[in-house]
């Protein structure tokens, strides 16, 4: 079964910095296409950072020079290193993963930024 499990959210103060992790298992494991997305109360859900198909990396402009995405494909895992947080990143992040055409989404981690 294809799972996604995301963990490593909290609350911080503007400044701190957060490490998100994402699991993946089952039929998932080992693919390229793996990215974060997160959703503000009221807001859609917004692309933060992903890997493309062919490795390369997307970051949205408003989190470019402060989040880092990376991933150990020997443990299945993709991260994302945010740093210098913002009120504005408030939200829920939720990981997303495309194999065969589905799309794939893990229940989300709450990050809160307090200023």
């Amino acid at each position: 079964q294809a799972q996604l499990v995301e963990s490593g959210g909290g609350s911080v103060q503007a400044g701190g910095s957060l490490r998100l992790s994402c699991v993946a298992s089952g039929r998932i494991r080992g693919v390229n296409t793996m990215g974060w997305y997160r959703q503000a109360p009221g807001k859609q859900r917004d692309l933060v950072a992903s890997f493309s198909r062919d490795g390369s990396i997307n970051y949205s402009d408003s989190v470019k020079d402060r989040f880092t995405i990376s991933r150990n494909r020997a443990r299945d895992t993709v991260y994302l290193q945010m740093n210098s947080l913002k009120p504005e990143d408030t939200a829920v992040y939720y990981c997303k993963s495309i194999f065969a055409g589905i799309e794939y989404w893990g229940r989300g981690t709450q990050v809160t930024v307090s200023s």
